[in-house]
């Protein structure tokens, strides 16, 4: 058994728009991958680069409706690097909005594996917070959140 979060929440805008918000490189970099940037849009088998130096692998994409990523999500007791699968589900609402769904798993049973779920978890949540900021008002949230971002840093795990 592995160990998975799932978090979900509405965004005022059509489905196309925000789903064009995740695989657009530029959109998602204006208030997500805010250093370094997502280097290309993401298309079904291949792998773009998130934060400079983080290798997402875009496995499945469904126009308008599923997003599905693996990319190095968990690190082990032993400090090596393992893979999670990221689901983003965009279901279109009756009043227009979109609800977003954001599921990560394959985190290991064992105490990095817990704390790596937790930070994911975190970090999928103000993900997803930046994106109906982003999207609804054109604000992006991150900027002056982090203090390594401040530096020109990517964010990192709070005691790191």
């Amino acid at each position: 058994m592995s160990l998975g979060i799932r978090i979900s929440g509405r965004i005022g805008r059509p489905v196309t728009e925000v789903f064009d918000a995740v695989v657009n490189p530029k959109k998602l970099s204006s208030y997500f991958t805010t250093i370094g940037g997502a280097s290309a849009p993401l298309v079904q088998g291949t792998t773009v680069t998130w934060w400079k130096d983080a290798p997402v692998e875009v496995v499945e994409l469904v126009p308008e409706s599923r997003i599905v990523l693996r990319w190095d999500g968990g690190t082990g007791e032993d400090k090596t690097r393992y893979k999670t699968l990221v689901e983003m589900n965009f279901k279109p609402l009756e009043d227009g909005g979109t609800l977003v769904t954001i599921a990560e798993n394959g985190w290991r049973e064992d105490e990095a594996g817990r704390r790596g779920t937790y930070l994911n978890c975190e970090g999928w949540t103000q993900m997803l917070c930046c994106m109906k900021a982003f999207v609804e008002y054109g604000i992006n949230l991150r900027e002056g959140m982090f203090l390594s971002e401040m530096k020109g840093e990517p964010a990192s795990a709070p005691d790191e």
